[in-house]
């Protein structure tokens, strides 16, 4: 037989309000990054970043065309990854 804790509503809601704030946090942390490279490198800091070369063009087009796509898709498992430890941290993961 399981030992099951019995949460009162109080002790859930206060669950379910850390568990969305981490999630609300993470989401907003993956936004800010993606705005930044995409949109802050790729654009407003392009004139910067010319003179830095990859793979035979300046790092500012570079990443308009090619690294905000890569970034992004590294947030997507980023935030996966981050969102399975949460779920397990409050007990809500798939298993």
């Amino acid at each position: 037989m399981v030992d099951q804790q019995v949460e009162t509503p109080d002790a859930a809601k206060e669950t379910d309000v850390g568990y969305w704030r981490t999630n609300i946090r993470i989401i907003t942390i993956c936004l800010i990054i993606w705005a930044l490279v995409s949109f802050g490198f790729g654009i407003v800091l392009r004139p910067l970043l010319s003179g830095i070369e990859i793979g035979g063009t300046d790092l500012g087009f570079w990443f308009a065309q090619q690294g905000s796509i890569l970034v992004f898709l590294a947030l997507i498992f980023f935030y996966a990854w981050r969102m399975n430890r949460l779920d397990k941290q409050y007990g809500v993961d798939e298993e």
